[in-house]
């Protein structure tokens, strides 16, 4: 597709959204709907990508910095018709195919858009427009597509526009063109604004290029929802439910176990090894990767992370952009934040806490333990009820816990402060200055007995 050009249109406020967030920033399986053709065009390997802004340009082109595709301001929004006379500005000079998409039509197959250039070229008189169109049971709201008594398309009507006659009409237009940049060209400008919304319509192209012995080509879809337009929050809901599922029929197919997709959500580019196995109410997100033969159980939370082979995460557990060894056991109810990590074997249980920290090859936090920027060596035991102190109030503090250490249950370790290799901490015990290897280090307070006090106190009436 080197010599095709595109142009998609992100230009519309979307007022049926309802939002302050222009429509083609809206996210859908992670990324913003606007993502998806960007993507598809460069898997297609398209030559010049450029994309049509108006609302919310500032918002849309920083979201996309470092893309490759470049952008065209829209200053008024006057149709579709218009935003591409904005586009082929940047475009003089340009021989060859013109694609236009739009950016409001997130599930455009790759293979549509391939069978469309296919189509585009076939024949000993190539076609100076081709497009995708679809049928629907209710095409309310859609261009209709006017043949004639031989099947040749005419025109395109918009819904506004339309007769009662026409209305009737369920093949519709997707908004999906493929032309001839000289048509293109010469053509663009001759579009009128006769129309229920004043606007210049990109689809009196076709009756353009009919009036002038062209040929038009249409591509119909099958699926109606791979071309539907997301307008308003319903549709965006549905748009995320097909994408989720393409998401999860795509792991399933490579191995991955599933238990319950109507009830897991994945985003798009996560990824997962062969025999995993994900349960019900479980979130994946960002650029999370989970290595083969895991298991993560019901209603777990995991944002950009990457989890080793055999590892388990258990019910409950939120884990955000940190790295897992293999054959971990994590939760269940246990949360790693941001900038954690875990050697392999090492074992994090339920109400554990980690921050920022790194947990040491066969190291084990398994209760009710918040461990903050922390380094804990190897084959470390952290016992139930212990934190590391991070925070004076003011600034935050590294702890260091060497290879081998046991930190005693319900003990706190007063950073800055270092527990040596083998050393061993007391029950109880605060810690404010270091460890050396080997020692044990107590601050509980001797243990006193006093016989007979129960009875003695029960006889005076509960007076000490």
């Amino acid at each position: 597709m080197r010599n095709i050009a595109a142009i998609v249109l992100a230009a519309g406020k979307g007022t049926r959204m309802k939002s302050r967030t222009p429509k083609v920033l809206h996210g859908i399986a992670g990324r913003p709907m606007l993502f998806y053709p960007l993507q598809l065009l460069k898997e297609l390997q398209a030559g010049r990508v450029l994309v049509v802004v108006g609302h919310g340009a500032d918002g849309i082109r920083k979201a996309f910095e470092g893309e490759r595709a470049e952008f065209v301001l829209q200053k008024e929004q006057l149709g579709t018709g218009h935003a591409v006379m904005c586009a082929l500005k940047e475009l003089k000079g340009f021989e060859g195919d013109v694609l236009i998409l739009s950016g409001d039509v997130p599930l455009i197959k790759k293979e549509t858009l391939s069978g469309l250039v296919s189509l585009h070229g076939k024949g000993r008189r190539k076609p100076v427009l081709s497009l995708v169109t679809t049928l629907v049971d209710n095409p309310a709201g859609y261009g209709r597509i006017v043949r004639d008594e031989h099947g040749h398309i005419t025109r395109i009507v918009e819904d506004k526009d339309a007769s009662p006659l026409q209305k009737a009409i369920k093949e519709v237009n997707c908004g999906i063109y493929l032309a001839e940049s000289a048509f293109l060209s010469k053509n663009i400008k001759k579009i009128g604004k006769n129309n229920a919304q004043g606007e210049y319509y990109l689809p009196d192209l076709v009756q353009l290029a009919v009036t002038q012995g062209g040929r038009v080509e249409a591509l119909i879809a099958g699926d109606a929802v791979e071309v539907m337009g997301i307008n308003n929050r319903i549709e965006l809901a549905r748009a995320e439910a097909h994408m989720r599922s393409r998401i999860l029929e795509s792991l399933m197919l490579s191995g991955v176990t599933v238990v319950d997709p109507a009830a897991t959500y994945v985003d798009y580019g996560v990824s997962a090894g062969a025999d995993t196995v994900i349960y019900p109410g479980t979130r994946i997100t960002g650029k999370s990767s989970i290595g083969s033969g895991c298991l993560i159980e019901d209603n777990c939370v995991i944002e950009s992370a990457e989890i080793g082979d055999g590892t388990v995460i258990k019910s409950s557990s939120v884990i955000e952009d940190s790295k897992i060894g293999q054959g971990v056991s994590i939760g269940p109810f246990a949360r790693l934040r941001p900038g954690s990590s875990s050697g392999d074997q090492a074992r994090v249980g339920n109400f554990v806490e980690i921050k920022k920290s790194a947990i040491g090859k066969g190291s084990k936090a398994n209760h009710l333990s918040y461990i903050g920027d922390t380094t804990v060596g190897e084959g470390v035991n952290i016992g139930a009820g212990s934190i590391t102190c991070n925070y004076d109030g003011v600034n935050k503090y590294r702890t260091v816990i060497e290879d081998g250490a046991f930190i005693g249950s319900d003990s706190q370790l007063v950073a800055p402060v270092k527990v040596g290799k083998g050393a061993y901490v007391g029950s109880g015990t605060t810690v404010t200055k270091d460890v050396p290897p080997g020692a044990l280090v107590v601050t509980r307070a001797p243990e006193k007995v006093v016989e007979g006090w129960a009875e003695r106190k029960k006889k005076s009436g509960g007076k000490g």
